[in-house]
């Protein structure tokens, strides 16, 4: 199989998104089959206003035509809503070929935290570039069943896995600070609700692994949490390993793949009981979802590391790029797609 994926959303930037896509590629690419990634590195580009570690591919459509003519894919998975995907869109709706997309990411929520842009026309955007779409791939079965209230059609389900070779029990002595350790990972923005952890009377030190457009300000305004900035590959993995419980204070992520990984370093986890963690933490023996976040990160302290562990344990990245796969909708007239798992 010969499949083009595009995405606006790739390295170096570090998230759930890109995360799952390298994943899921290099999985495919183990059992055979090839995968060309079109992402902005390869267009001219620039910074995402606000996050300028993001960047948008402009005026790329033509190029992105030739590259597709030129490789004849298989299959076309469109996996982000930015300039790329509008571009790959285009092309695909113009040469009537089927394709895939998904959805990763609330951007009519952040739209609407960030720039007051309202929710209902945000919503009214995203189900117009999903609506071409052969199958739309959702993480969660409460997402998928949240779009197809606001209309959306077309919705499978593409979970997420975790690498339990490189996420695992470590080193407490990482972090020297005073236990316990309660530790939030990921980007440092307005939508991930940082400041409900921030602001939390807790025991012991609150730190923070991740970057943004957030993290200047929110180092002033709590001097006693520690900031330590991104962290990738084994140092990451050693920094989750670390905490005591991991915080998720986020009410907008569509899954939330930190809290497999904190889980399969044996730490629980405390988070609202909200799409994504609804989804992900089904057992209450690793973690606790309580809309009182201090109660939910007291709770965690108390439950079992290595329950976490066997859970996050359940979810591998062949799962998820086998259900990726099956989900692939061929274009006629080429090379079938071989049965999820089988090379081709």
């Amino acid at each position: 199989m010969k499949l083009a994926l595009i995405s606006d959303a790739w390295r170096p930037q570090v998230n759930g998104v890109v995360t799952t896509l390298t994943k899921t590629c290099g999985t495919l690419e183990r059992l055979g089959h090839q995968v060309e990634a079109f992402t902005p590195d390869r267009f001219w580009n620039v910074p995402c206003p606000t996050y300028p570690e993001i960047r948008l591919a402009l005026g790329c459509g033509r190029q992105l035509a030739r590259w597709l003519d030129a490789m004849q894919p298989d299959a076309i998975h469109i996996a982000t809503e930015g300039p790329l995907g509008m571009a790959a869109r285009r092309y695909c709706l113009r040469r009537k070929l089927p394709y895939t997309t998904s959805f990763h990411t609330r951007f009519a929520e952040y739209a609407n935290l960030r720039f007051k842009f309202p929710l209902a026309w945000g919503y009214a955007l995203l189900r117009w570039f999903h609506s071409g779409s052969t199958r739309v791939m959702v993480a969660t079965p409460t997402l998928r069943d949240e779009l197809a209230g606001r209309g959306f059609r077309n919705l499978v389900l593409w979970s997420r896995g975790v690498d339990a070779s490189l996420f695992k029990p470590g080193d407490k002595h990482l972090l020297p600070d005073p236990r316990p350790i309660f530790l939030y990972g990921g980007r440092v923005a307005v939508e991930k609700s940082i400041e409900d952890f921030l602001s939390l009377d807790l025991p012991g030190t609150k730190v923070i692994v991740g970057d943004g457009p957030d993290r200047e300000m929110l180092e002033e305004r709590y001097p006693a949490a520690r900031f330590v900035g991104c962290k990738y590959g084994e140092e990451l993995a050693a920094h989750f390993a670390a905490a005591d419980a991991f915080v998720f204070p986020s009410r907008t992520d569509t899954f939330g793949l930190v809290l497999l990984e904190a889980l399969a370093c044996g730490v629980p986890v405390a988070a609202y009981p909200v799409p994504g963690p609804n989804d992900v933490i089904t057992d209450p023996a690793v973690g606790c979802l309580n809309e009182d976040l201090k109660e939910a990160a007291m709770t965690a302290l108390t439950l079992d590391p290595a329950a976490c562990r066997r859970y996050a344990q359940g979810y591998s990245w062949e799962n998820c790029a086998a259900q990726f796969q099956g989900n692939l909708a061929p274009i006629g007239g080429r090379s079938a797609i071989p049965s999820p798992g089988v090379a081709g």
